[in-house]
This record gives structure tokens, C-alpha cells and sequence, in this order.
């Protein structure tokens, strides 16, 4: 995997590291975010495999190295931090909640504890990866939350800001809770379903809609979904349900969905094709699915492509990744940023999930197990250790399942599309608050 995918400043910071003889202290990074975005009441954890298969291939080519050796910021970086970047690999530990997993601010999502140099080097990989996909998870919870049980296919590679972005992005909206993607190379890497048949040009290719539906139901049998709406829609309604079984059905993508939808499942009824579906498209998301769901609109499925696959409402995630803690062979010093506005919490953590809230505690603290005691899951989660993989992660079903069940659980005026009366309560123990205070007190030269 390619280091050099990063930010420059964290290969100067790393030879200034190495100046200063800090290769051999280890150092703890938390990733997580401030604060929740604007109708946003939780977060889906997305973008774990794709961070740990690039902490398992991290190094640097010989190339990747001589481009770094002629710019001019490292000019003053000696031959020995060049043969270091050389050998230099990921060693250190991962500790992350579940992709799938509802996460609130102020939370880690993601621990990295690592040699100093390494560990400041993955921070842009890192928060990159893990904040699009789930930015884009959680935009599509939202969506399938509010389809009320309808299938919602992903559809926005073409709108996607790169290529590779429609690939992570129809990843994530299926651990978002999509019932699948348009992207053929995502359901190849993942597994993921896939979904399409044709687009208007397919109609237009040939001299009738007729022949163009006739072409189409021969080649595809049951899987058949007619894009009804290039000239006429009713009509095109018609001309599908002429031509009699198999289809699976139609897709509409222009026009008031509400009246034509009805119009066409009049069509389709009194056709004898009342088991045929109806798919909408057009530009949709999840506020104008409230609205078609409002309607009663007679739609079977929705496809969502710009406005999921770029989360166009929100369309950033402000996600950070902080130094915590610094370990050397003789000392573990706590660190934290004490600035208006931007303040951080020292120490490794952990995250302790009640029924009705979370506690954001120590690495090292234990909630009771007692008999009476309320239930506690702990979010974070070894996933490497010593640079090798702990355990074989979940599969994107496995995430999406995981999605689906912890959304469900969660208090409805959090399901809701805009900011919730009552958000969901985040704590911190006893021991972090005491622990940030003493760190607090030693940085600024506070008395006791």
C-alpha cells in the first residue's frame, strides 16, 4: 500500500522525529469526531477494512523515496532517515468499533497505538478513509430509515467525486443498510449485490420502445426492469406490460412520482401484473422519500445516486486524529490540546454502551459485570496487533447486518431527519475527567 499517500507535513514531522531521536517512543492516536454535523443524531463506523489493509501493506518504494529525497523541505534530512523510511513498516496495535457500529461524538472510532513516526505518518490515509465511508454509511441509514422497509439501491458512482469514491461509496451505503449498489467493481471486491439493467439509450438504440423492451425481456428474463419514461411514461407502461411475463418491473426517473407511480401501478393492475414493481429514481433523497412515503406513493424501491454517493447535504465529516499518549522506555506522559473550542481528552480509551447512553472512560477501566449490574458492550475492539491482523474482520454483510440491528435499537427521535430534542447521552467516567484534569493542571502550570 502506498505511504506516500499523506500529507507532506507528516513526513517532515517524521524526520524531525528521527532528528531528534524519538524512533523509539510509542505513541497513541485517537480518531474520532467533535461534534455530530447539522441533521446528523449519530454516525454509521464505515471504512475499517480499507484502513487496515493500509496499515498491513504500509512502506515506501525506493522510488516513492527518491522523489522524497529531492524536495526541498527535507533537504535537511540526512541519508540515515531515507534508509529508515526504507525498513519502516507498520508494527503497532488497532483498537476500532465494528464498521456498522452507531458512534456519537467525541468518540473514538479508532485507536492507533504505534511507533511515533509511523503512527503520525497514517493519519491522513486514516482519517480520509474512515470519515467518507462513514459519512456516506450514515447518510444511507438515513435514507433506508426513511423508506420504511422499500429496497434503496445505490446509484451515484457517475456523480461520485472520483471513481474510486463510487467504489467506497456503494460499499458503505450497503453497510448503511442499501439493499446493494449499480457499481459492478464493488459488488466484485465485496460481495456486495448489484443492481441495473439499462438506461434511456438503450430505448433510444433502437427504431421502437417496443423492440428495445422485447430486446431487453430476452436477455434478462426475471431480472427485467423496464426504464418506462424516455418518451412516454404511461405509454411506455403499457408497451412493458404487453409483453407479458417475466419482468421484475419498472423504473420510473422523471416526472411527480406520486401521480405517476399511481398511474402506472393502474396500468400494470389491470394488466394482471399486480406482483410487478416499481422503481423511482430522479434526483432523490432522503427528504423527498419522506415525501413519496407521505403520499402513499405506490413505489416499491428507490434509487439513490448523487445525493448518496457525495452526501450532498453534509458533504464532509470533520473527523481528527489525536496524539493521546507518548510512551518511552523510561516514562508514559498523557497529552491533550487545551484550546478554545478544540480541546482534547489524554489518555488511551474506551467506549461503554448502555441501553440509553455511553460512557467514554480509560482504556483500563472495567464497568461492573456484577449480577444486577446493566448491561455494558465495549466498542473498541482489537483488530491488529504487533502489525498482524487479531481476528478475521466482519465481511460488509456482516457490518450492515450489524447497522441494520443497532439503528432499529436506537430511541426514534434519533432515527428522526433533523436534530433530535433529546441526543443520545455521552458521559465521561470519574477516572478520564480526574486523569484530564491532573494533565490539564502539569501542561499549563495550574496549581492543585
Amino acid at each position: 500500500m502506498n505511504a506516500l499517500l499523506t500529507d507532506l507535513y507528516q513526513i517532515t514531522m517524521a524526520a524531525g522525529y528521527f532528528a531528534a531521536g524519538k524512533t523509539g517512543e510509542t505513541a497513541t492516536f485517537e480518531l474520532f469526531v467533535r461534534r455530530l454535523p447539522h441533521n446528523r443524531n449519530f454516525l454509521i463506523a464505515a471504512g475499517l477494512q480499507q484502513a487496515v489493509e493500509y496499515l498491513l501493506g504500509f512502506h515506501f518504494t525506493r522510488e516513492e523515496i527518491g522523489y522524497l529525497q529531492c524536495l526541498p523541505q527535507l533537504a535537511g534530512a540526512g541519508p540515515a532517515f531515507f534508509e529508515y523510511l526504507a525498513g519502516l513498516r507498520f508494527t503497532g496495535d488497532v483498537f476500532a468499533m465494528p464498521e456498522g457500529t452507531p458512534v456519537f461524538a467525541g468518540e473514538p472510532i479508532l485507536t492507533v497505538r504505534a511507533p511515533l513516526v509511523v503512527a503520525q505518518i497514517v493519519e491522513t490515509y486514516l482519517t480520509s478513509t474512515i470519515a467518507f465511508q462513514t459519512l456516506i454509511a450514515t447518510k444511507a441509514a438515513r435514507i433506508v430509515e426513511i423508506a420504511g422497509g422499500r429496497g434503496v439501491v445505490e446509484f451515484g458512482t457517475r456523480r461520485a467525486h472520483t471513481p474510486e469514491a463510487g467504489v467506497l461509496a456503494g460499499r458503505a451505503a450497503y453497510i448503511g443498510g442499501c439493499t446493494g449498489t449499480s457499481n459492478a467493481l464493488t459488488g466484485f471486491r465485496f460481495g456486495i449485490p448489484v443492481f441495473g439493467t439499462a438506461a434511456h439509450s438503450w430505448v433510444q438504440a433502437f427504431p421502437t420502445e417496443r423492440e428495445a423492451y422485447r430486446r431487453l425481456q430476452e436477455l434478462l428474463g426475471e431480472h427485467t426492469v423496464y426504464l418506462i419514461d424516455t418518451y412516454d411514461t404511461l405509454e411506455g407502461a403499457r408497451i412493458a406490460a404487453s409483453l407479458g411475463r417475466p419482468m421484475w418491473g419498472v423504473r420510473i426517473d422523471s416526472g411527480n412520482l406520486v401521480e405517476v407511480s399511481r398511474a402506472v401501478r393502474r396500468i400494470l393492475d389491470a394488466s394482471g401484473f399486480e406482483d410487478a414493481r416499481i422503481m423511482g429514481t430522479s434526483d432523490l433523497n432522503e427528504y423527498k422519500i419522506s415525501e413519496l412515503m407521505a403520499a402513499k406513493a405506490p413505489i416499491d424501491a428507490f434509487g439513490v445516486g448523487t445525493d448518496l454517493a457525495t452526501s450532498r447535504d453534509v458533504p464532509n465529516l470533520g473527523a481528527i486524529y489525536k496524539l493521546v499518549e507518548l510512551a518511552s522506555p523510561s516514562e508514559r506522559r498523557y497529552t491533550a490540546k487545551y484550546s478554545e473550542g478544540k480541546h482534547t481528552l489524554p489518555g488511551a480509551k474506551q467506549v461503554f454502551r448502555y441501553a440509553g447512553h455511553d460512557v467514554v472512560g480509560c482504556s483500563w477501566e472495567c464497568p461492573s459485570c456484577a449480577p444486577g449490574a446493566p448491561a455494558v458492550e465495549a466498542l473498541l475492539r482489537p483488530v491488529i496487533l504487533g502489525g498482524r491482523l487479531a481476528a478475521p474482520l466482519p465481511s460488509a454483510q456482516a457490518a450492515r447486518a450489524r447497522a441494520i440491528e443497532s439503528v432499529s435499537r436506537l430511541p426514534g427521535a434519533l432515527r428522526s431527519l433533523f436534530d433530535a430534542r433529546e441526543p443520545w447521552s455521552v458521559q465521561y467516567s470519574e477516572e478520564l475527567v480526574s486523569l484530564s484534569d491532573r494533565v490539564r493542571k502539569s501542561q499549563t502550570g495550574e496549581s492543585s
